[in-house]
């Protein structure tokens, strides 16, 4: 491979530039795999925005959520098979995944699509990444996996499979040029550009009074996260009650969980308005005081609404007791990470308990200096994460179709898309 390539792409074994234009002159097909929420969005945003860049051409098949799916995406299988976190959490899923992985395949295989795009959970991409190494159609992988953090020596291992990946902080692309993968900086999806949220429109909305305090209660969207935090999150939210009269609470739940968030919610003693309506998101965000959320994607849309947020994460003990002992980073969520200190108070596994949860976010709530502090640091970060410039899904967009341009001509397709395996 050649070295530190992150704008211009060569076809291997030729010195010879491509550009996006010589992609954009055909209809290609891409399959995309997204394994969770977070990467359904990336991978809904990237079909938009390839459609955009091949003037409605681009065509799409693999495996996604809801999001995909309505940009025209005929999902192999549900995503939420994949969906799973933790060492422990994963083992009873095994059968699934390794029938999952086959069949992901078999169907890559079949297509012979003209660009192979993974989405995130490198548990599954990368498996189906492997095994499809050197059968001639170019891999590209969008969100690199966090060698900064642990396990620096995957970096080397993935540039032997993948042909491309696309990053979504400034600081990643060095670790894996140093490899020899092509590497290219596209920016957090945080930071995409769309409409403002609009608090004071949701409040009314939804029969919520300007003046009610409002907190935001997200957690998480994988199985194993809402069954850990929902019982610390549930008597936080009762010790707020008593602290804040006529407190409202809004939570954010997606379909994977939607169910089980439905029912714990029910429970409490505060009004909750509950959300699966991806198009309320920002408003819902930028309409709370503060927020109470699991360590993830979330963060970083509170962070774009300007909501001042407590961050809460419980995992296995057994995956708690290894990822303490390979992690090599101080900080859960990427605000933090940013700049080098704590501005997002972090309360995690043995601190993930109600009290400190609840006072900690009450301190939001109250003082403002507080409020203040925290907000001028979010922007400092977002800023820093690529705020203000081209959307990360057009640049991606144009990644993909110079790396298809660079590939040479697509191979022939050998069959129809596999019908599902449910």
């Amino acid at each position: 491979r050649e070295g530190r390539r992150t704008t211009i792409f060569r076809r291997r074994g030729s010195d010879r530039a491509m550009t996006p234009a010589a992609a954009n002159a055909n209809a290609p097909l891409l399959f995309l795999i997204a394994g969770e929420p977070s990467g359904d969005m990336l991978g809904a945003r990237l079909m938009a925005a390839l459609k955009a860049a091949t003037a409605g051409r681009a065509r799409f098949a693999g495996v996604g959520g809801e999001r995909m799916i309505a940009e025209g995406l005929d999902s192999q299988f549900p995503m939420a098979d994949l969906a799973i976190m933790g060492l422990v959490e994963v083992v009873p899923r095994l059968p699934l995944l390794i029938r999952r992985i086959r069949q992901t395949v078999r169907a890559i295989r079949t297509t012979r699509p003209d660009a192979v795009i993974t989405i995130d959970a490198p548990g599954f991409c990368f498996r189906v990444a492997r095994r499809l190494a050197g059968a001639g159609i170019p891999l590209i992988h969008y969100v690199a996996p966090t060698v900064w953090a642990w396990r620096p020596g995957r970096a080397k291992r993935i540039a032997r499979f993948l042909d491309h990946l696309m990053v979504l902080l400034p600081f990643e692309p060095p670790y894996f040029e140093a490899v020899g993968l092509a590497c290219s900086f596209v920016g957090h999806p945080a930071v995409e550009e769309g409409r403002a949220g609009d608090g004071p429109a949701f409040r009314a909305d939804h029969g919520i009074a300007a003046e009610a305090p409002l907190i935001a209660v997200l957690p998480g969207s994988r199985h194993s996260e809402v069954t850990r935090l929902l019982a610390p999150f549930g008597a936080a939210v009762a010790i707020l009650a008593d602290r804040f009269p006529g407190l409202r609470i809004v939570t954010l739940t997606v379909d994977t969980v939607a169910e089980a968030v439905a029912a714990a919610t029910a429970q409490w003693r505060v009004p909750v308005t509950l959300l699966r309506d991806a198009g309320e998101r920002a408003d819902a965000l930028a309409a709370a005081d503060a927020a109470l959320a699991a360590s993830g994607t979330v963060t970083l849309e509170l962070a774009a609404a300007r909501t001042p947020m407590v961050v809460a994460y419980r995992m296995a003990p057994l995956t708690m007791a290894i990822a303490r002992a390979l992690v090599r980073v101080p900080y859960a969520n990427l605000i933090n990470l940013t700049l080098g200190r704590e501005a997002i108070p972090e309360l995690i596994q043995e601190d993930c308990r109600p009290r400190p949860l609840a006072e900690t976010v009450a301190e939001l709530v109250v003082d403002h200096e507080a409020r203040a502090a925290q907000i001028a640091a979010i922007d400092k970060a977002m800023a820093t994460l690529g705020q203000g410039v081209e959307q990360p899904s057009a640049r991606a967009a144009k990644v993909v179709l110079e790396v298809i341009a660079g590939h040479g001509a697509p191979p022939e397709p050998q069959g129809d898309i596999p019908t599902d395996e449910r």
